[in-house]
């Protein structure tokens, strides 16, 4: 008997997959039966292999030997995903295993991650593809009844390998060689360090804001108010309101305008992390996690899509899912709504998946046994599609204009005519526990032309508002839009990374002390300051991704060629280890961390500092220092801390609680001196028990 090996990317997949196809049998690492074999990676099983594996020289970090330009390129299999890859490589080579399936997720990364895993088990017999944006039962049966040759995707898996090759020889060598110049890890990475100087630019831009008073003056009569200008000077201000008070004021002219708000697009990643973050606070990794985790309890499509629209054959499983979440959510209880499908149909707009969709699966089970996390994503996704196929939201705006002493006031207000697609956002809103803002609505008297109105008046005080630090949902965006410029409208990608790729960026820089958190907002460091301000233009600007994202896509479309584009990408960091040779004296400490004095040494008087492992005296004449793992405190078991050390130095001794006594086995405060700092080592003594 023959087998059909089939390779997904995570194991809950390959569980989901077997059960589909028959494999129901468990072994260790895979799945058996009906014909088939299901195993699984771990994400990525093969990656590149570290700089140190070319050459043992660079272990050590040194200007001298960049670049690093791999030729050939090795390849590694991480050591806690070794036992999976020899699983998997095992049966790609079983002998009554004739043909494989590649189920990896369907997309530029997953494509990769296949492909490494085939190439280093040293297999050759025949793949098949499986494409599928949804994990439920029917989309699996009908992925597996159109597989398609693995070679259809050569293209796209060139793209792929381009880009990660580029992404290791930018971010190896540039982050060596900035850090080997300013001595501290600097990493630098393709897309997060443009990420980073976007926060730069925006904390700049707050810091040098000068906030500006103005004033409005406005006239009352009965609920009507209208408003004046902005008025620099308060005197003008008040003179105006003196000139108006207690005088007429005739309506000049009435503007109304019919206007109607288009129902919004359905959600890809990147629009779906954002409205978390506003209406939640979810991080974009959490959005993301919380997706992938409904995408593989089937009840939401595939997550990691930059589509906002769905395919044109895909209308009729719409209808239904329409149909079905009306009579299942609560806040579509009496609602009526007439769906138009055909506004989320657009074929041409759908590149590797269609866009966010709640499941068939998850209408047979509803919200039944979700996290409350769960529920607030999928209670966003369902009434985001409820609103896309509703109608327009239809207002009527009414502009009115009065005269009064010579003076132009405006009044506005807006009339809702059609709520349409507002009234099911507004229900949703209302219901779920989110920061929402209430749009309030100003409804102004029945007015007419020449009308004249008795008015008071009074004087506003105002201030010029400063730009607003990113929170993940602004920059999120500011992401997406990033170098959109550069990029041909027809670019499949536009913008700084991918939408499954923004929320590792975003981590992995606060994770690298270059960003923080402060509620909301995401704040550059002092250090994530400086990266962005040594850093060339060439690798903060988004540009380069912009660049690169438009040949990568040409490549995955087989219009360019992939050895041209490498051929560049190592020129560029020839060029950039050439340009950055050296830098001035008083740059190469912009980098290392304040100080903390401790106090004065007893030695010289000079400051005593604290280091990672001990209090040393700043003079590097005198040789005084204190260790922080000196044997009389680690064998009474008590950590050296900066408050024993400066008690020390300030008065010679410390009140010291908690000491351990080898004799008795108990602990004990007591009274430490400062008994001998004279000689190579200090020593320490117990004066009295307290």
């Amino acid at each position: 008997m023959s087998f059909q090996l089939v390779i997904a990317e995570k194991p809950s997949v390959a569980r989901s997959i077997a059960t589909v196809i028959g494999a129901d049998e468990k072994q260790n690492g895979y799945w058996q039966g009906g014909g088939y074999l299901v195993s699984w990676c771990i994400g990525h099983l093969v990656s590149f292999a570290e700089a140190g594996q070319y050459d043992e020289k660079y272990c050590k970090w040194k200007y001298e030997d960049l670049p690093i330009l791999p030729q050939p390129w090795q390849f590694i299999v991480p050591d806690e995903k070794k036992q999976q890859f020899e699983i998997v490589r095992a049966l790609l080579n079983r002998p009554d295993v004739d043909s494989v399936t590649a189920a990896t997720d369907a997309g530029r990364e997953g494509e990769l991650i296949f492909r490494f895993v085939y190439q280093m088990a040293g297999c050759t017999k025949p793949v098949k593809r499986l494409w599928i944006s949804s994990m439920e039962d029917a989309a699996i049966r009908e992925g597996f009844a159109n597989l398609r040759p693995d070679s259809d995707y050569d293209a796209l898996y060139q793209s792929a390998l381009c880009r990660a090759k580029a992404d290791w020889l930018v971010g190896i060598n540039a982050t060596r060689l900035f850090s080997v110049l300013y001595h501290k890890t600097l990493t630098v990475g393709r897309v997060q360090t443009p990420t980073l100087k976007m926060l730069v630019d925006r904390d700049a831009k707050i810091l040098r804001f000068q906030k500006e008073k103005y004033y409005t003056v406005g006239i009352h009569s009965g609920s009507l108010k209208a408003d004046s200008g902005c008025i620099a000077s308060m005197d003008e201000a008040n003179t105006l309101k003196s000139t108006c008070a207690g005088t007429s004021a005739i309506c000049t002219s009435i503007k109304r305008e019919r206007k109607a708000e288009q129902p919004p697009k359905l959600y890809d990643l990147t629009t779906l992390q954002r409205e978390a973050n506003r209406l939640f606070g979810f991080t974009a990794k959490q959005t993301l996690d919380y997706a992938q985790q409904l995408y593989e309890k089937k009840l939401l499509t595939y997550p990691r899509t930059d589509s906002q629209y769905l395919t044109e054959d895909m209308g009729q499983t719409v209808q239904h899912l329409v149909s079905d979440l009306l009579r299942l959510l609560p806040i579509a209880q009496g609602l009526a709504l007439t769906p138009d499908v055909g506004q989320v149909l657009n074929s041409k707009k759908v590149s590797d998946h269609h866009a966010i969709l709640p499941t068939a699966e998850f209408v047979k089970q509803g919200f039944t046994g979700l996290a409350e996390s769960e529920c607030k994503l999928m209670n966003l996704v369902c009434s985001k599609l409820l609103c896309a196929v509703d109608a327009p939201h239809e207002y009527e705006t009414v502009t009115a204009v009065f005269s009064c002493a010579g003076n132009e006031f405006a009044a506005k207000g807006k009339t809702v005519l059609v709520p349409g697609w507002k009234e099911i956002d507004q229900r949703f809103r209302s219901t779920m526990k989110a920061d929402t803002e209430e749009e309030v609505l100003n409804t102004l008297p029945e007015l007419a032309e020449g009308q004249s109105f008795f008015v008071t008046a009074d004087v506003s005080e105002h201030f010029t508002s400063p730009p607003k630090a990113y929170t993940e949902d602004t920059l999120l965006s500011a992401m997406e839009r990033a170098g959109a410029e550069d990029m041909p409208e027809n670019s499949e990608r536009k913008g700084l990374g991918t939408p499954a790729t923004r929320a590792a960026i975003l981590e992995k820089l606060v994770q690298m002390g270059f960003v923080q958190r402060k509620g909301k907002q995401l704040v550059p460091t002092k250090d994530g300051i400086n990266l962005a301000v040594v850093l060339p233009e060439s690798l903060t600007s988004p540009a380069l991704t912009a660049e690169w994202e438009n040949r990568l896509t040409e490549i995955a479309m087989g219009n360019a060629d992939p050895d041209e584009f490498m051929a560049e990408i190592e020129a560029q960091v020839r060029q950039l280890v050439k340009t950055y040779s050296c830098i001035s004296a008083d740059k190469q400490n912009l980098f290392q961390s304040e100080r903390v004095i401790i106090g004065k040494c007893p030695r010289c008087g000079e400051n005593v500092y604290e280091g990672k492992k001990n209090f040393y005296c700043g003079n590097r004449g005198c040789q005084f220092v204190m260790w922080k793992n000196d044997r009389f405190f680690e064998q009474r078991k008590k950590a050296f801390t900066p408050k024993i050390a400066a008690a020390l130095l300030k008065n010679g001794k410390a009140k010291v609680k908690g000491l351990y006594s080898e004799k008795t086995g108990k602990t004990y405060d007591a009274t430490v001196l400062l008994a001998d700092t004279g000689g190579k080592y200090v020593n320490y003594r117990v004066e009295r028990k307290e």
